[in-house]
């Protein structure tokens, strides 16, 4: 049998970490007592634009938190998160992302640009691409709470995107 007959794909098995099954498996395990459940939204708030990009007000939505130059050693001790607003100009020098999980010891958050693409999208909208910008930028910290998500955090967000006019939100998760 030669190499790529004993690794040929075989149709009917999956070929991946199914991440969803992995995270089942591990609040079982963990004596959750019941299995993770997924957010599932049966109404998708999903719509095509009803104007081309290049007319829209766009909003960007990070889920980092901003940075105060004062955030505790201890991250117990950091106030509860909230859903914020934040104005685009000037762009922020650096975000708070030390309490989110990322691969600390290969890559760093040096790079604002990377996850909050203010920088970017303020190009596009020099080109034409993009209408413009909404003058802030909008913050929802991750929380892992479904409930506060949609019932506090969501509405603050989408509040925040009408009073500045927003047409299109882009999510940028950290």
């Amino acid at each position: 049998m030669s190499f790529q007959e004993a690794h040929e794909v075989n149709p009917a098995r999956r070929v991946f970490v199914s991440y969803i099954d992995k995270s089942r498996e591990y609040y079982l395990a963990q004596d959750y007592g019941n299995p993770y459940r997924w957010a599932y939204n049966r109404d998708v708030p999903f719509a095509p634009l009803a104007k081309p990009l290049a007319e829209c007000r766009l909003g960007v939505v990070t889920t980092t938190s901003l940075a105060t130059g004062d955030e505790p050693a201890d991250l117990a001790e950091r106030p509860p998160k909230r859903a914020y607003a934040h104005p685009v100009d000037p762009i922020p020098e650096r975000m708070f992302t030390m309490d989110l999980s990322w691969d600390k010891e290969a890559t760093h958050t040096n790079d604002v640009g990377s996850f909050l693409p203010l920088k970017q999208l303020q190009g596009f909208v020099a080109k034409g691409r993009v209408g413009s910008l909404s003058p802030r930028f909008y913050g929802l910290p991750t929380e892992y709470s479904q409930r506060k998500t949609n019932t506090i955090d969501a509405p603050d967000v989408l509040q925040f995107c009408r009073e500045d006019g927003v047409d299109v939100a882009l999510l940028v998760p950290m």
